[in-house]
């Protein structure tokens, strides 16, 4: 099976019905819509993952999507697992993960650099040995008054940001979907208006 046209997608998050609706499962939100544009339904995976696969559209990429079964923090053995288990590189890897430092309902795409604090990154870095892969940053903005930013991301969103919540997925699943498609650079300038 060729991987030339294969993408790993993962979405961060933690497991569990829990934390589903949380600030920082914004990333398994997105695998979510992901795998039903592809009609493709999550199945469990020997490297401690769920994964779906398929394409979006006949000829398009192909994508394996998957969601770790492990707490966000530790998400890098099963992303490696993944990699190596579909023989792809973190080049073509896309994460899709909750940034405190973009305003909410705001996207930033990026291939490579450090973790900037995310853990999920860290340990995703750690476990591939690499920072190359590509991040789709879903903005979730930045706790309020003195909240800690640790209690802030396991909240859910609030009802205000709710309600602009489906249209924030449907852009993080288009850029991916762009990404994968037509490169980095064509997502980047669609989703980077306005900067």
């Amino acid at each position: 099976m060729s991987t030339a046209d294969l993408w790993l997608v993962v979405g961060l998050g933690n497991p569990g019905p829990g934390y589903a609706a949380n600030r920082h499962n914004i990333g398994q939100m997105v695998t979510a819509e992901l795998a039903e544009r592809m009609r493709a339904t999550f199945k469990s995976h020997k490297t401690n993952a769920r994964v779906a696969e398929g394409r979006i559209v006949p000829g398009g990429p192909r994508f394996v999507v998957a969601n770790p079964n492990t707490y966000m923090n530790v998400s890098g053995g099963p992303v490696n697992g993944l990699l190596k288990f579909y023989g792809l590189t973190p080049e073509r890897l896309i994460v899709v993960h909750d940034e405190l430092d973009i305003p909410f309902d705001t996207l930033k795409l990026k291939q490579g650099g450090g973790h900037g604090g995310h853990n999920g990154l860290r340990d995703i870095i750690a476990a591939t040995g690499s920072p190359d892969f590509l991040r789709v940053r879903v903005g979730i903005g930045r706790p309020p008054g003195r909240m800690q930013a640790a209690d802030f991301v396991l909240q859910n969103f609030s009802s205000n940001e709710r309600e602009s919540l489906p249209n924030l997925i449907t852009d993080a699943t288009d850029a991916v979907e762009l990404i994968a498609a037509d490169g980095l650079p064509a997502a980047q300038l669609k989703f980077h208006t306005g900067t």
